[in-house]
Order: C-alpha cells, then structure tokens, then sequence
C-alpha cells in the first residue's frame, strides 16, 4: 500500500487527527503532540491517550509520526535554551511513547555560531541523556536534514551520521529527509541523475534501513540556496520529475511520504498534491 499522508491539526484533541486523515485520503500522517510553539503543555490525560489508542486500533491510516516544536535546539550555546530543550524533547518522546507514535522527528538543531563540530557533539550528548532517561523506548529519535540556513546543522548527510555514530543507543535512531531541504541544501533531486546519486550517498553514508520519514515539499527558493521555503507540488523549483523520481523509487515504498506544504482549513490543497504525486507513479509500481 502506498503510504501517503500530510501533517494533520490535532485541534479538538489528539485522536481527531485520524479522522481528518482518512477523509482526505492519508494512509500515513504526521501530528503534533503539543503545541508546536511552546515549551510546555499541559500532560496527556489517561482518557487523551486511550481515545487516540481507540482511534489508532480503528484506523487504517499507519504509521503515525510525530513533528516535534520547533522550539527544540539541541545544540543551543544558551544554557537556559539548551535546558528547556532537553526536557522539551523528553517530554515529547514520553508523549509519543504513550500514544504508541511510530517516529519523532526533529531538526538537529543551530550551533549559533561555536562550530559545526560542537554542535553535533552538544547534540548526540543530548540524545544520550535523554535516552539514559527513557530506557525501552519504542519511538524512533529521528533527526531531519535541514536545508543549511544559518547555523543549522543537519544540511549534510555527514552531519547526521556523525551525530548516529556518537549516540550510544544507536538502535532508537533514525532519519527523515525532506525534499526542499535537500534541493535547498544542494542535492540534485530534481533531475532522475541527480536522485539517484542522492538516494546512493544517503545509502552509503547513512543507509537506507534507518530512514523512517520522507517530507515531500517542493521548494519555492533556488538549488543550493540553503533557504528552508515549501511550495505546492509541481509548482516549485523541484518540479515534478524530481518527484517522479521519489514516487517510483521501489527502496522507498515503505517509507512514510508526508506533505508539509500551507493549506487552508478544509484540506483541499493536501488532496490535490497527493493526487498529484499518485499520477507520477508508473502503471506497473514504482521500479
């Protein structure tokens, strides 16, 4: 089955998300847990996490995953940030555990100016003790690439190997790629050459076992801009031959592919890109 899907309001409560889901057609979808713009929120109640279980064991819409605030820098130079950050991603993995949320996904994080280097290293210290504290886990700690814009790290494959090979609990991580960031960050996915070097770098520096998320944006800034900016399907710089690309890629057919892209309030421009992406796949499957 194709898993299609687009990040879905969890307005009303966190188990209405599987009903907006299914009525625009998602297979897959990407929530928040809490408010994605505040560092704290009040708990999930017992009858919060068992109406979302309830909704989950009635639903054909799976895996779920999780965006986490985009408050959260785990490489942040401020003690203070990087305190609330710790416990922000904590408490937003303990969230996800609960609701039984297949994946978390979050941005690495921006050295703010100490270095590439530090930044990765403050990182996987992060992940460690916050791991040490959450001991059996299910959820996945999934780190996302980021397009480079300022001090961002994750713009590299690079970066997010090194952060995997300094995170002691290696077995709870994994990667989401997002296909504006890698446009932006200068990986050539809109061409089928330039996938396929893509897809054979991830392979080779990360590999593909550990990719658990794809974000299917097209991107309104240039190639290599390193400017984070999501634009409708098709009608960005990526353009659809890129996600053709994606879309008959047979390594990727179990990998949740997830929009990000603005929509209003009924959802239509969600139904709309996913019918897009559909009429990319060649009859037959994807290669």
């Amino acid at each position: 089955m194709l898993l299609l899907g687009s990040h879905v309001s969890v307005s009303g409560g966190v188990f209405t998300a599987y009903e907006r889901a299914a009525r625009i057609g998602c297979t897959s979808m990407q929530i928040f847990v809490k408010n994605a713009n505040q560092w704290a929120a009040k708990p999930l109640s017992d009858a919060d996490i068992r109406a979302f279980r309830d909704a989950a064991a009635q639903s054909t819409v799976s895996p779920v995953v999780a965006h986490a605030a985009y408050l959260i820098n785990l490489c942040a130079g401020n003690p203070d940030i990087l305190k609330k950050s710790r416990a922000a991603y904590e408490d937003e993995l303990r969230r996800c555990e609960a609701l039984g949320v297949h994946a978390l996904v979050f941005h690495p994080g921006s050295h703010g100016g100490t270095g590439e280097e530090g930044g990765i290293r403050c990182i996987a210290e992060s992940l460690n003790g916050i791991h040490d504290r959450t001991k059996g886990f299910r959820v996945l700690t999934t780190l996302e690439t980021t397009a480079g814009q300022g001090y961002a790290v994750g713009y590299r494959f690079e970066h997010l190997r090194s952060i995997i090979d300094l995170v002691k609990d290696q077995d709870r991580m994994a990667v989401c790629i997002d296909t504006c960031h890698l446009f932006a960050a200068g990986y050539p996915v809109q061409t089928p050459e330039g996938w396929e070097t893509t897809m054979s770098e991830f392979e080779s520096v990360i590999g593909l076992r550990r990719l658990a998320v794809i974000h299917v944006n097209d991107s309104k800034k240039p190639f290599g801009s390193r400017l984070d900016r999501h634009e409708h399907i098709g009608k960005g710089l990526i353009g659809k031959e890129g996600f053709r690309s994606l879309m008959n890629d047979s390594r990727l057919e179990r990998v949740p592919k997830i929009l990000e892209t603005e929509k209003s309030e009924d959802m239509h421009e969600d139904v709309e890109n996913m019918e897009t992406l559909k009429k990319l796949i060649r009859k037959g499957g994807s290669r």
